[in-house]
């Protein structure tokens, strides 16, 4: 596959981590990076690689445009790239991870792009996340390719249709933000308890990640899963009982309404 220069308009959380994921992927690629703070797009470019340049000239050089910015931010930043797509020959594919901004509104904003819609996750910058992408009716089946090879190294990749988007964003999106609270309170209670804090976090993390695992791999219910561990009156049982007096997964699930409401 021929690999196109690829850009990065803004470089927050979410635009660095994808970043870092597509570097591994394609290590040979031409990265360029821009960002309203320009010290942030030349930090990124020394790190990994690449160039930091300005909003236009990454929509001028790239073949494939990653849009890291904010969502409300999505419609004056095209339009103020629509005359360079307009001039160019091969307009560049843009792949958006503006959450809440459809495809259509992204394809009415930049008519002459083939657009891909994508959420991901911030262990995509490790190799571990979850990327969810949905392709506009202008894009070829080599460009989702490109897509799918650019991100080939953060992880699983979920193709889903785009009016699953909002509520699967906010589980794979937002979910870690849930799991980090939820990380930082068990290890809390561990420190509570009589553990060193380094102890008692590495201990959280690398629990939650096995039994993530587990529930992957295996491929049983995490009801099920969760049954295994809690033996007839004992600590676990107990544990879970007062989880559900406090409404853990109600307050959950309300998180992830909510969110999904914002979105």
């Amino acid at each position: 596959m021929n690999i196109p220069p690829i850009g990065f308009t803004g470089t927050g959380n979410m635009g660095s981590a994808l970043a870092r994921a597509v570097r591994r992927a394609l290590p040979e690629a031409e990265l360029y990076f821009s960002n309203r703070s320009p010290g942030k797009a030349q930090a990124l470019a020394e790190e990994l690689g690449g160039q930091a340049v300005s909003n236009e000239e990454a929509a001028w050089r790239c073949g494939l445009l990653f849009l890291g910015v904010k969502p409300n931010v999505i419609p004056a930043v095209l339009e103020g790239l629509s005359p360079i797509f307009d001039r160019r020959e091969d307009p560049p594919l843009l792949a958006s991870m503006a959450a809440g901004v459809t495809l259509e509104e992204l394809e009415a904003l930049a008519p002459r792009c083939p657009v891909v819609r994508i959420m991901p996750n911030t262990p995509v910058s490790i190799g571990q996340g979850a990327t969810l992408y949905t392709c506009g009716k202008r894009a070829k089946k080599e460009e989702r390719d490109l897509v799918l090879a650019a991100l080939a190294r953060s992880g699983s990749l979920v193709e889903i249709p785009e009016s699953q988007m909002k509520a699967a964003g906010v589980v794979a999106g937002c979910g870690p933000a849930f799991v980090d609270l939820f990380l930082e309170a068990l290890a809390d209670g561990g420190v509570f308890c009589g553990l060193p804090r380094d102890l008692a976090l590495r201990l959280a993390a690398e629990m939650t990640a096995g039994a993530a695992r587990l529930a992957l791999e295996s491929g049983r219910h995490p009801g099920a899963l969760k049954d295994a561990v809690c033996s007839p009156g004992g600590s676990t049982i107990r544990g879970v009982r007062r989880l559900e007096q406090a409404g853990f997964r109600g307050g959950v699930i309300d998180a992830v309404i909510e969110s999904a409401g914002k979105s």
